[in-house]
């Protein structure tokens, strides 16, 4: 896959933060060495926040992520620095633009709290000292700079490449269970909600995942399951298939057999599965009528039997014999307050980077909220769940 080819998810997220008129979208600007973002003497040019992908290295592939000021105190304003914040929690690295006239103020200090308290990176640029009298040693923990004459930008690179990002929670999906020459069979449903002409984000990093294991991936239909384990001479390490063919897959594939899903693997991958496999047992205390939160990381177009939001309510209430109310969100939406939920079923993540599932979590956790993923719920609803979560330990 090339730079231009690289998944957002899968690069590394620099936000530059701020006060309004702190420097930031000429930072960013100085970085890409084009223009990104709109740079204005008015305050508040900056609305939602501006991304643009490049490559440092040896960082590798990343986002750049301009922000509006966190000083507007105007009602749009306010807004505008919800979206922000929205973001705080969620970046791998940060830059803290500061204007250096005005040095470091309370709000900057807050900023260097939050991103301390959430381990992410951070690196304090002074800007504009093309228009100061002001010595090198403003400070020992930032840098001085100039993205109008380019003093200190390219520091300023450096010191983003000297930066180490952790991966996820498990830096591989699946290729740390397998050994060179494994066949691993992949069961693809083609139905209305697959993509036309491609396979799902999991589907690709799966296959990949596989390949670079030295194994061997076998692609098939669920309708051209049996047939491809009949043609294989020995039967396959593992068979790994999308969560919503559970029921018909786990009738086919011998018990001898390893079996599990994209979504638990994702769930795995992105630092979640323990979480989702313990939340999960929440469905055999609810007793009707509780509300129930729904949510995707993609904003895909929903058919008519979505999986988020017309299968899994249904299959829910199949099983309990009890009614709920569903609410749903998708892509970066996700409620402050989950207080009012008995339980938060969640998409395997695959368009959401670790932090911010992460992020999701801790705030379930911390609100007393169950947390599952789609996949295990699957696999619990069809009483595979046991098998599939197994699978991962007997490879």
């Amino acid at each position: 896959m090339s730079l231009n080819q690289t998944l957002a998810v899968d690069r590394i997220h620099i936000g530059f933060f701020g006060k309004t008129n702190s420097g930031k979208s000429s930072l960013v600007n100085a970085i890409a060495n084009q223009q990104v973002s709109l740079v204005s003497e008015i305050s508040g040019t900056t609305t939602d926040p501006v991304k643009k992908a490049i490559e440092i290295l040896p960082l590798g592939p990343c986002m750049l992520i301009d922000t509006a000021g966190l000083d507007d105190e105007s009602a749009l304003g306010k807004m505008r620095i919800k979206r922000t914040e929205e973001l705080i929690e969620t970046v791998d690295i940060a830059i803290i633009a500061i204007d250096a006239k005005c040095g470091i103020s309370e709000l900057e200090t807050n900023l260097i709290s939050i991103f301390s308290k959430n381990a992410v990176p951070y690196i304090i640029a002074y800007t504009k000292s093309d228009l100061y009298d002001i010595s090198d040693e403003i400070s020992p923990k930032g840098i001085l700079l100039s993205a109008k004459t380019g003093f200190n930008i390219d520091t300023l690179k450096n010191a983003l490449a000297a930066i180490t990002v952790s991966g996820n929670a498990n830096s591989v999906i699946v290729s740390d269970k397998l050994k060179a020459n494994d066949v691993v069979v992949l069961v693809t449903p083609i139905d209305e909600s697959a993509p036309k002409g491609r396979l799902i984000l999991p589907q690709q990093q799966t296959i990949r995942d596989i390949l670079d294991a030295g194994a061997i991936a076998i692609v098939t239909k669920e309708t051209g399951l049996e047939r491809t384990l009949s043609s294989l001479k020995n039967p396959p390490a593992l068979v790994i298939t999308d969560s919503q063919a559970f029921g018909f897959v786990s009738k086919i594939v011998p018990q001898s057999v390893p079996l599990t899903s994209f979504s638990i693997l994702m769930a795995r991958y992105k630092g979640f599965l323990e979480a989702s496999l313990e939340g999960v047992k929440a469905l055999e205390r609810l007793k009707g009528g509780e509300k129930i939160l729904v949510s995707e990381g993609c904003t895909h177009h929903r058919q008519c039997n979505d999986i988020g939001r017309t299968k899994i309510p249904a299959m829910v209430q199949k099983f309990t014999k009890l009614n709920f109310e569903f609410e749903f969100t998708s892509g970066q939406s996700f409620p402050e307050d989950l207080s009012g939920y008995a339980l938060c079923i969640h998409c395997g993540g695959c368009m959401l980077k670790e932090r911010e599932m992460q992020r999701r979590l801790r705030r379930a956790n911390a609100q007393n909220v169950p947390f599952t993923n789609y996949g295990v719920l699957l696999a619990f609803l069809t009483n595979t769940l046991e098998r599939t979560a197994n699978a991962l330990d007997l490879l």
